[in-house]
């Protein structure tokens, strides 16, 4: 696990890839460097992939509230196909005799 990450610098290479600097505890660099070793790939290809696998992961935890429900969208038969028809004039009605109670 990345204990901290600290921006020291940023440096732009011909591929469009910056350089930033992430302070490991001893043993998370051992860990860094067996995992490289044993995949044949760089310290950094690994560091890559972890926080690719990071950002992957928290993509799946953050969900629209629409998403929440989109198996429930169109699952409900037997109601009139025109339901959202004049809703928002109906709304608009809602609010203003809402309105004129409070005066």
């Amino acid at each position: 696990m990345i204990s901290s990450l600290y921006y020291t610098s940023v440096m732009r290479d011909t591929q469009n890839k910056t350089t930033i600097s992430v302070r490991l505890s001893a043993d998370e660099e051992r860990t860094v460097r067996r995992m490289a070793k044993r995949k044949r790939r760089t310290v950094s290809d690994v560091i890559r992939d972890a926080v690719a696998g990071i950002v992957e992961e928290d993509r799946k935890t953050i969900s629209r509230p629409y998403d929440d429900i989109s198996d429930l969208i169109g699952s409900v038969t037997g109601l009139p196909p025109n339901l959202s028809e004049g809703s928002g004039d109906q709304f608009a009605a809602l609010l203003r005799e809402k309105a004129g109670r409070r005066k």
